[in-house]
């Protein structure tokens, strides 16, 4: 795996989790607007959406030099939608880097040809 396309997988994982957060968060402030008279909706909505975009964004990079199939991609873009799914695109994320960096360093010491 080249450096540009880890840095692009790890802007992707690094934006999944807040982005999750900040749905949870919009969720919680939707409730409370209607429950109460605290309205922070416009707030969290801002947060979200940028946070949101900002995974689009870093999702289509690392679709583009990752090479994913159609599947992982659509994966990948389903558990945006989710409200705890970027909980889960990190962790996945986060294990195929660890993966990579584990065959990378077997070749390189000559283990395998991984």
């Amino acid at each position: 795996m080249d450096i540009k396309t880890a840095t692009a997988l790890r802007r992707l994982r690094l934006v999944s989790a807040p982005e999750a957060v900040s749905f949870l968060l919009l969720l919680v402030c939707s409730v409370l607007k209607r429950t109460t008279d605290f309205n922070a909706v416009p707030v969290m909505g801002a947060i979200h959406g940028v946070l949101f975009i900002l995974y689009v964004i870093f999702w289509a990079d690392a679709w583009n030099r990752a090479k994913w199939s159609l599947g992982t991609a659509a994966l990948y873009f389903v558990l945006s939608v989710l409200p705890t799914g970027g909980f889960f695109a990190e962790r996945r994320l986060k294990r195929e880097a660890e993966d990579a960096l584990i065959a990378s360093r077997a070749r390189r010491e000559g283990v395998v040809n991984a």
